[in-house]
């Protein structure tokens, strides 16, 4: 879709979140018509970006981060990557929003307006890290379908909303309740009302923790529309598709959620390692729960240029999953050696930690790489390399690394 078509297609609801201001006579623009605030426009006015980050698609809208642009302690929605599945909802009007709950193993049926729910449960802020189930995908060989995302598809926001768990308590859990199943308001790329983009969900356990949220605030603000507002599902730690964006109905079900992009390979890896290129049977394939132990350098940007003896203030962020991060190494040399770096530890859990290391000891001067290596509570440290294979692509945890010249 063409940006232009992009913005005529769109409602006059989702025409004033985009501007972010009231459309005044909205009602009585001509049909098809542009504001002229978003004519010839583009997806980083559109969606707030910094230009620097790169789209790898736009039908539907899917934007990643270079690492640079990840600096920040909390990434700011510039800098946050977009990973949509279908087209932008329609209505997004928050005053009208609801919130059904359903379910096979629901004890009873409720619906909230979004003002009820903000005024009847206690508000929770959070940091915690979303990264897509996908991210690195462009380095598998041979090649995986899908966005060919390189590293910039994962954040770490300040997110408000209530507990997802005294919603559910509220409403009720039979006791053979297994998983939580979202549905949203996006709308399918075939323009069918009756199929759905993405509807996936949690395990009961993920959906009880303390920061598994229905949120409503990001970084303190009123979620911006490609981010999920008015309401979205933050399960951090997991694969961000667990996090559903624009939800109006929640299933409490008895069984694994069998929705979309729920079965088959999506979102799923072999149990056991397999050759590259291999036919896997859907049965041999796991959902992908907790993700793996990872870092990322953002400071400097590859390619930095130093002089002799000239110091390299390094930093960055690491994550892992469920886990926390409980050492950080850089290599110089290929990862021949290993030093450590001062790791910091998370806001909260399930937030991602701050590295940082003054390197001070390239002998001599020519090309080198500097690689970052994170390793988690249990012990299990990122492979320097590539890591196994899988048909879809997921779960790349290999080292980051950028190149430097002393000269």
């Amino acid at each position: 879709m063409k940006r232009r078509d992009f913005v005529k297609n769109s409602t006059l609801g989702t025409i004033t979140t985009l501007m972010g201001i009231e459309l005044v006579f909205g009602k009585v623009i001509p049909k098809g018509y542009t504001p002229l605030a978003l004519q010839d426009s583009d997806p980083f006015k559109l969606f707030n970006k910094d230009k620097g980050m790169t789209v790898l698609n736009d039908k539907p809208w899917n934007i990643e981060a270079t690492a640079h642009l990840l600096d920040d302690k909390i990434t700011p929605n510039s800098s946050m990557f977009i990973r949509n599945n279908g087209l932008l909802p329609e209505n997004t009007e928050a005053k009208t929003w609801t919130l059904e709950i359903d379910g096979e193993s629901a004890e009873q049926l409720k619906k909230y307006t979004l003002k009820e729910l903000k005024s009847k449960f206690k508000h929770h802020t959070y940091q915690l890290t979303l990264e897509c189930g996908g991210n690195g995908r462009s380095e598998f060989n041979p090649p995986a379908k899908g966005n060919q995302w390189t590293l910039g598809a994962v954040s770490c926001a300040q997110w408000t909303g209530i507990r997802l768990k005294d919603i559910l308590e509220d409403v009720g859990v039979k006791s053979d309740a297994v998983y939580i199943g979202y549905h949203a308001t996006d709308r399918h790329l075939s323009l069918n009302p009756e199929k759905e983009p993405i509807s996936r969900g949690v395990p009961m356990s993920k959906a009880m923790q303390e920061e598994t949220l229905l949120a409503f605030k990001m970084n303190g603000e009123d979620i911006p529309l490609a981010h999920g507002y008015p309401l979205r599902l933050v399960a951090g730690g997991w694969p961000a598709s667990t996090s559903g964006k624009w939800i109006n109905r929640l299933s409490i079900r008895n069984i694994v959620h069998d929705g979309a992009k729920m079965t088959g390979s999506s979102y799923r890896v072999p149990c056991e390692p397999v050759a590259p290129g291999k036919k896997i049977s859907d049965n041999d394939m796991c959902i992908i729960e907790s993700m793996p132990v990872k870092s990322l350098i953002t400071y400097p940007k590859t390619g930095a240029i130093l002089k002799k003896g000239q110091v390299l203030e390094l930093r960055g962020h690491a994550w892992a999953g469920e886990l926390s991060v409980s050492k950080m190494d850089y290599s110089i040399d290929f990862g021949a050696s290993w030093t450590e770096c001062l790791i910091e530890k998370p806001k909260n859990r399930l937030a991602w930690q701050h590295f940082s290391v003054k390197i001070n000891d390239f002998p001599i001067k020519g090309y080198y790489e500097v690689w970052a290596r994170a390793t988690d509570s249990q012990g299990k440290s990122q492979p320097m390399l590539l890591p196994g294979w899988n048909p879809k692509g997921y779960l790349n945890n290999a080292c980051h690394r950028i190149a430097v010249k002393i000269s």
